[in-house]
């Protein structure tokens, strides 16, 4: 275990010899959430970019799963965008609360996805932490679901992975990207409270 200076030191070595690649996804990934708690579609352009680019860095440090995540991600950047745009003839999809239906369908792929992930890298893979990783990835796949509907309880599925995430990029050392989580984890609750607000709202304009 590390002590306060070595993972000071660790972060400073981090800061100066990150690459291009690990850079771009730092201020995508960024870019994409503060998009996100603005609800401006173009978070999705960032997200594919960042998503793209991040499964090198993921995998080198044996993140499996969070390396498939990031595929998926992809998969529900690629959805979310066509789903949150106006098509001919359609009302463009509003910020709304998570019906019954949804959770279920929420909880399923959070379980679901923990489940298989974590038999996947425990059998498959040389993951020293396969439980915490599948969980991780598992309860963000859930919230990037909701985002692509454009649910307000997608911040508090994503900020579930957050905060998991955070001790594992530790854990990996890693703390530039645990930093990065911390600061994504902050906008996330910013995020939920601008979403309830914009929720509530367009509810009573749809009562007048």
């Amino acid at each position: 275990m590390l002590n306060f200076q070595e993972w000071l030191n660790l972060l400073r070595d981090q800061v100066v010899h990150i690459d291009a690649i690990q850079c771009a996804v730092l201020v995508l990934g960024v870019t994409e959430v503060l998009l996100a708690r603005a609800n401006k579609i173009w978070l999705y352009p960032a997200g594919i970019a960042a998503t793209t680019l991040s499964v090198y860095s993921l995998f080198k440090a044996q993140l499996y799963a969070e390396s498939l995540l990031n595929l998926y991600y992809l998969v529900m950047s690629i959805y979310g965008w066509w789903y949150w745009t106006t098509r001919k003839n359609e009302v463009p999809v509003q910020v709304s609360f998570t019906t019954r239906r949804e959770w279920i369908i929420t909880a399923a792929i959070a379980l679901g996805g923990c489940c298989a992930l974590y038999f996947a890298l425990a059998t498959f893979t040389s993951s020293d932490v396969p439980l915490w990783d599948a969980w991780i990835s598992a309860t963000a796949w859930a919230g990037m679901w909701l985002l692509a509907r454009r649910k307000v309880e997608n911040w508090v599925l994503l900020n579930i992975s957050n905060a998991f995430a955070v001790p594992l990029l530790f854990h990996k050392d890693l703390p530039l990207f645990a930093l990065l989580t911390i600061f994504l984890f902050i906008v996330a609750c910013i995020g939920y409270v601008d979403w309830v607000k914009i929720a509530r709202r367009q509810l009573r304009v749809a009562k007048v």
